[in-house]
């Protein structure tokens, strides 16, 4: 694997770096140094050789080791200011997660019924890039679960949704539980994945609560981790 590659996917894992709209243009090494250009500005993004050595060392300990899981999985629940019916709302319009979810390329909904939706996705964080369709059923406003059983990429990748009552006395709260479980087919995706996988999912999480700041404006409280 390339020097470039591997670099390309520890810049993923710098929060204050990564944004929805950068996409890095070109990695050079210059006087023992890895440059990062971004095609949005002309910020430069310095990271050492100590600290490529050590990504290596850790990719090819976690490939190479017979005892690596390539399942991994993610769960959080929050008390928000939004609503059930809002928060439903906001993660049910897949056909809009092009516009505001990391990493989502392309979402079209390919049909959509009472009950359940199939919807077209690609999500690209280089050089991991996947087209699948999600099967997603839902029961207004409590629950969205939505599963890839097509990956080129994936053995299988779930994501379900919650949203219960919050507060008794404010209806415009709600107690959010999201859970996210894959597998990748290839154990060399599992490995680099599980580099930045936590940080990836939690930017995701995040989106469709920014999303829905958008949508109806600030919450009335602030979201407490439950």
């Amino acid at each position: 694997m390339s020097r470039a590659t591997l670099m390309n996917l520890r810049r993923l894992t710098n929060t204050n770096a990564c944004s929805k709209n950068r996409e890095w243009k070109f990695i050079s090494f210059l006087n023992g140094k890895n440059i990062f250009y971004s095609t949005s500005c002309f910020t430069k993004i310095v990271i050492t050789p100590k600290c490529l050595y050590s990504i290596q060392i850790r990719t090819f300990i976690d490939v190479f080791n017979p005892g690596v899981k390539n399942g991994k999985t993610y769960k959080e629940k929050q008390l928000i200011g939004y609503s059930p019916e809002q928060m439903f709302d906001v993660i049910q319009d897949t056909e809009n997660y092009k516009h505001f979810l990391p990493f989502c390329r392309q979402s079209t909904v390919k049909v959509k019924g009472k009950d359940h939706a199939k919807t077209y996705l690609e999500i690209g964080f280089p050089p991991i890039i996947e087209s699948y369709v999600s099967h997603i059923t839902f029961q207004r406003p409590h629950m969205i679960k939505a599963e890839c059983r097509d990956g080129k990429l994936f053995k299988y990748l779930t994501t379900q949704w919650n949203c219960d009552p919050g507060l008794k006395d404010n209806p415009n709260t709600c107690v959010i539980t999201f859970f996210v479980s894959y597998e990748f087919k290839s154990q060399l995706h599992s490995a680099l994945a599980n580099m930045f996988f936590n940080e990836l999912v939690k930017q995701m999480e995040h989106a469709f609560f920014v999303e829905a700041g958008r949508r109806y404006g600030k919450p009335c409280i602030k979201a407490q981790k439950l």
